[in-house]
């Protein structure tokens, strides 16, 4: 009996030391999916009504003879998944009513929710994280623009969808599987010449910033014009006049919410992501907890605190949000504030810290020898200098990147008072 005992051990190990695993193992990969450009999408001047409109063959010709002098076209995305459990209310009119009675009378609702195990990004894996972020970069630009991410494959243009140059606001790109079983929707960041290149989307890109991520309208002191009228003198914020602000229309979650509910009816048995970059990545994030949806953001301001001033009822755990971003950058920090930083010098109120979710934080300060500044914000230096080569410290703790942790302890605008202050 003892030796069939110690022979059961010994085979195990024998066989697990000589590479043959036992069946139960994992002895494959996690599976990946394949994305595809479908739909470019966008919010024309005065306007809360997302649009859609066709990729022109034009501009596919322009990108396969910019990229490969055989005419193949490079932009497909491969992305690892893993399984994830979140949290999605009962509907989305339920969640709407939610937020309606905590607004209007300050009292919690009861909001049932499910919880659900879906195929989300593999946010451990450095490849993934890397053709996310270059699918949220080419959120800025247009296909045959010399700065698109090139990628092996083919596209496969199916359907029409909008997108218009001249529009002022909200804008993004849709991706899908070839079964169209998950979509990827990104959504653009701040256009501006303090952090990258800047366009006709700046202004109402800065509006949103300046609400989203200030402590009160963007009074960083006596010289600013708030961008609405809820300081009261002193350190005092009018809390209803800032939640009310927020939830205007023409604001961008609310377009955000529009989008995803246009992109669910056109996909109704989608998985669907999304993904974005600094102000791309907040509105990304909240969208997906209202939804619970899966979320990848890149270099975000803190979006916690607009999450509250929303009203967005909680779920039990909101750690389908991931966010990724590095010491360096006072923006994702929430250390680009004060008269003479530099968000206030470009007429920015960027003061918020506290991210939702989890965060993969490389500490590039520390570990690279960076530099505080804001020009470290851009998603090309995560592409191209976080995610393009493997990071050491990951790798000395066998990993492929930092550990997404939940952020604790968070605080911010801490020198305002809020409450009931009436004009």
């Amino acid at each position: 009996m003892l030796v069939t005992s110690a022979a059961s051990l010994l085979v195990p190990l024998l066989s697990w030391l000589s590479g043959d695993k036992p069946s139960n193992a994992l002895t494959h990969d996690p599976p990946s999916l394949q994305f595809e450009l479908r739909h470019l999408h966008a919010v024309s001047a005065n306007s809360a009504h997302v649009m859609f409109s066709d990729v022109f063959p034009q501009a596919l010709t322009s990108l396969a003879a910019m990229n490969d002098s055989t005419g193949s076209t490079k932009a497909t995305y491969t992305v690892g998944t893993r399984k994830t459990k979140t949290f999605r209310p009962s509907s989305f009119a339920a969640h709407a009513r939610a937020r309606l009675r905590s607004m209007r009378f300050g009292e919690n609702e009861w909001l049932d929710w499910g919880e659900d195990e879906i195929t989300s990004p593999d946010v451990e894996s450095r490849a993934s994280l890397l053709e996310l972020a270059k699918m949220t970069n080419n959120a800025y630009v247009e296909p045959d623009d010399p700065a698109w991410y090139d990628l092996e494959g083919k596209w496969n243009i199916t359907y029409p969808f909008g997108w218009e140059p001249e529009s002022d606001g909200f804008r993004g790109h849709v991706f899908a599987t070839p079964d169209n079983s998950t979509i990827v929707i990104s959504i653009k960041g701040t256009s501006a010449g303090l952090f990258g290149s800047g366009g006709v989307t700046a202004k109402k890109d800065k509006l949103n910033d300046n609400l989203l991520f200030s402590c009160c309208c963007a009074r960083v002191d006596w010289t600013w014009t708030t961008v609405c009228g809820c300081y009261r003198g002193g350190w005092k914020c009018d809390q209803s006049c800032v939640e009310d602000a927020l939830a205007v229309e023409s604001l961008f979650y609310p377009i955000g919410t529009n989008l995803y509910n246009n992109v669910s009816y056109m996909y109704p048995h989608a998985n669907v992501w999304m993904i974005g970059h600094s102000l791309g990545g907040a509105l990304a994030s909240l969208v997906g907890v209202t939804f619970g949806l899966p979320v990848i953001a890149f270099e975000s301001p803190g979006e916690r605190l607009a999450a509250t001033r929303l009203h967005l009822p909680s779920p039990p755990s909101t750690h389908h949000v991931t966010h990724v971003y590095h010491t360096a950058d006072p923006i994702a920090m929430g250390t680009c504030n004060g008269v003479l930083s530099s968000c206030a010098l470009g007429g920015y109120a960027l003061e918020t810290a506290c991210h939702i979710g989890k965060s993969i934080v490389y500490d590039t300060v520390s570990d690279a020898d960076w530099t505080v500044d804001v020009r470290t914000h851009g998603i090309v230096n995560v592409i191209e200098k976080l995610l393009a080569d493997p990071w050491p410290p990951s790798q000395e703790a066998g990993r492929e990147v930092p550990e997404a942790k939940v952020e604790e302890d968070c605080t911010e605008c801490y020198s305002w008072e809020f409450g009931d202050f009436p004009a």
